[in-house]
């Protein structure tokens, strides 16, 4: 494997400034960024009429990053391409014709590639990335029901791959019949309230905290919410019973050490997190509007699916007061994991890779 950076220090670009916000109490520093901020403003104004408006502008700039991709393409002649997103499939091939088979991997939901579902995206740039799927040979999708996300104008071959999840021995699953002083309920990933929601398990524990004194609430991961968070745990006054214990670089270990893993999150492609939890015997709670976790979780056999807040409460009472419920939907999380060994996974590129590279040689059908 080789890793290469092919970024140009010469290679041109017109790059709005950037638009500064001082949060200071200096007066004279604030008349400074004060200054600063409206000529970003003018400037970027002024750049965007002569070069046609904001998408001429972005045009500009993405086809002279594509020929730099093209330059390094040809010199390179590999057998095929795989993209990681279709921005970075957007960025080889605007203005670019290559005779090189092109494989996508989704990493999430596929319209949260190119459409503006999520928000924050420009007409333009939805036009853009979804032209790019022209020039798509294959994509690999998370889940089979992913298929319906995808683009109309793409046509090639579209393969259900997941990610590969570690296997665990049944004989190697938390145990839910052991008598323990303390319980815990955890959560593994960013902490980002936008996306992963933990301010959501944080009230919903709230409510049952003095209910059950001998549970608590553990967040492994790191990002840009751990200060709202903590304000909120600490608002609240659970600051003994919610903790945020920051990065793990084995969060296995710390699951086996919990008893029922919560998973609010809005939105997901596939929540690995989740499926870490699941192979190792943890009964799992999440939104039933939530993609991913509602392809994981099957409600009633392996966990639990809320449609609401309030839904997800009455859930996570009934696993902290049946031991022998965590228990079987621990070991039914599990089997359900079997279909993502490393194995299957790695069967499923190899078959993605030799169907697309030989029909795009002529030699098969898609």
């Amino acid at each position: 494997m080789k890793v290469t950076n092919i970024f140009d220090a010469n290679l041109e670009q017109k790059l709005e400034l950037p638009i500064y916000n001082y949060k200071g109490t200096n007066p004279l520093l604030w008349l400074k960024y004060k200054a600063r901020k409206k000529y970003s403003k003018w400037y970027n104004r002024r750049l965007k009429q002569r070069m046609g408006g904001e998408a001429k502008l972005f045009q500009f700039n993405l086809r002279k990053r594509a020929i730099l991709w093209k330059d390094y393409i040809d010199g390179l002649k590999p057998d095929l391409i795989i993209t990681m997103s279709i921005g970075s499939l957007l960025e080889i091939t605007y203005g670019n014709t290559l005779s090189i088979p092109i494989i996508d991997s989704v990493n999430g939901r596929p319209d949260y590639d190119y459409t503006n579902v999520l928000g924050g995206r420009k007409a333009y740039m939805v036009d853009l990335l979804t032209a790019s799927f022209d020039h798509l040979n294959g994509v690999q999708i998370l889940f089979d029901s992913y298929r319906d996300f995808l683009p109309s104008n793409f046509s090639g071959q579209r393969d259900v791959i997941a990610n590969p999840i570690q296997q665990v021995d049944s004989r190697d699953l938390v145990r839910h019949d052991r008598i323990k002083e303390r319980y815990k309920i955890i959560h593994v990933g960013r902490l980002d309230t936008e996306c992963k929601q933990q301010h959501v398990a944080i009230a919903i524990f709230a409510g049952l905290a003095n209910k059950y004194p001998n549970w608590d609430l553990e967040f492994w991961g790191t990002g840009p919410d751990f200060d709202r968070l903590n304000t909120q745990i600490c608002d609240l006054g659970l600051a003994e019973r919610v903790f945020l214990r920051g990065f793990t670089e084995d969060p296995l270990i710390k699951m086996r050490d919990a008893d029922i893993f919560i998973f609010p999150s809005k939105y997901e492609g596939f929540g690995l997190a989740l499926a870490e939890a699941m192979s190792i015997g943890l009964p799992s709670i999440g939104f039933s509007t939530c993609s991913g976790v509602n392809e994981l979780i099957k409600h009633n056999q392996n966990g639990f699916l809320a449609l609401d807040d309030r839904e997800m409460a009455l859930y996570l009472e009934q696993l902290i007061m049946d031991s022998s419920l965590r228990s079987r939907f621990g070991v039914q999380g599990n089997l359900a994991m079997e279909v993502y060994s490393f194995e299957n996974m790695a069967k499923g590129w190899l078959n993605l890779v030799e169907t697309v590279t030989k029909h795009f040689r002529g030699e098969g059908e898609i």
